[in-house]
């Protein structure tokens, strides 16, 4: 039957990947003062072993301040360079591409993890005490929390440097692709919604001036990496909310992020007013992958779709109808660490077993031949 399209190769710039399954970052706020822990080696040495073709480590703070929480990963400084190489080094080591994800937590920075309540953290003192969030406008997130610092002019330009220098970390850890994080309410996405910035300058009003920054950073990391390594930009590609931005908005900033040199547009939504990933909302399979139909359509951009991506034949028709180009999958992975091996046996590949290291492989290829399933 030939290969199905999950399981084709595809080549961004000069990096290719075996299959178009990827682990999407998951923020495990398992991480020490930003250092990769045991927790991370555990979590991602299981998802090293499973087949897919890119792995992305989690959102990481371009600086201290640009932290979710205070269990997040950093990027800011060249101490954590060490434990990301060791992640890159295990994926790598059975042929799966590592990529990173760095970004500034933004006006939503300075909360409590996800099982403490996610909200922001109202401590003034102690070794987890709130710190002073930003953002384009004095509009917080929600009635009741924090009004973030609105930033300067040259306080942009200094943040523009320190995504550059933690596209240069990135680099020297090893990563094959990085990430700008320009989704869920984070300081690119509270830029480019004018839900949350209604500023008079060049950064805020018409459409075109709420994306100078989202733009300012992603042609800053392109300039950073070599020209044959991609360069990804997770995006909201609508805000869900009376005012906020909607599809179409997102389509003018993939085209312009296309320009500038992004590659790839991972197609999210949502988290202008609270962690996307904790809505409470309903949900049905793929309900996110009509945003990277569109945009791939629309933007004439590489789109990777994510959303309840669950079923293998469902990812096989967002890559063979064209919705997509990439699939990204998280919980789903939590929940079946061995999904690439059960979407081959799914999808028919010749030899599903050697999506699988060898030496699972083996053993697997080997009980397959002489086990009677029907006795």
């Amino acid at each position: 039957m030939g290969t199905p399209a999950l399981f084709s190769p595809l080549t961004v710039r000069g990096l290719t990947l075996k299959n178009r399954i990827v682990l999407s970052p998951m923020c495990q706020y398992q991480a020490e003062e930003g250092h990769i822990t045991d927790w991370h080696v555990a979590h991602h040495g299981h998802f090293s072993m499973t087949g897919l073709g890119l792995a992305f480590v989690e959102a990481s703070g371009v600086t201290r301040n640009g932290r979710i929480t205070y269990g997040c990963t950093g990027i800011w400084d060249d101490s954590h360079i060490a434990g990301m190489k060791k992640i890159v080094d295990m994926y790598h080591a059975r042929g799966t591409m590592c990529g990173i994800q760095i970004g500034h937590a933004g006006r939503r920075a300075s909360c409590e993890r996800p099982w403490q309540g996610a909200g922001s953290i109202e401590r003034d003192d102690g070794p987890e005490a709130a710190w002073q969030i930003i953002g384009p406008s004095a509009i917080p997130e929600r009635e009741g929390y924090p009004v973030p610092h609105v930033l300067t002019k040259s306080e942009i330009a200094d943040l523009v440097t320190a995504f550059e220098d933690a596209a240069r970390r990135s680099l020297k850890a090893g990563f094959d692709v990085i990430e700008v994080h320009g989704a869920h309410g984070y300081l690119l996405h509270s830029f480019f919604s004018p839900i949350s910035n209604q500023r008079t300058d060049e950064y805020g009003g018409s459409r075109q001036a709420r994306m100078r920054l989202p733009l300012e950073v992603a042609s800053a990391v392109r300039a950073i990496c070599p020209d044959d390594m991609p360069v990804f930009y997770r995006a909201s590609c609508v805000d869900g909310l009376q005012g906020g931005l909607v599809i179409e908005d997102a389509v003018a900033l993939a085209r312009e992020l296309k320009t500038v040199g992004i590659d790839v547009l991972d197609c999210s939504s949502g988290g202008m007013a609270g962690p996307a990933t904790l809505s409470k909302n309903r949900i049905t399979p793929g309900y996110m992958v009509p945003y990277a139909e569109t945009i791939r359509r629309d933007a004439g951009i590489a789109t990777m779709a994510v959303g309840a991506i669950i079923h293998a034949r469902q990812a096989e028709d967002i890559i063979a109808s064209g919705k997509a180009d990439l699939i990204a999958i998280a919980r789903e992975m939590m929940a079946d660490a061995n999904w690439p091996y059960h979407a081959a046996q799914a999808l028919g590949v010749d030899n599903p077993h050697a999506v699988l290291p060898e030496q699972y492989a083996f053993y697997l290829e080997r009980r397959a031949a002489v086990l009677d399933r029907n006795a």
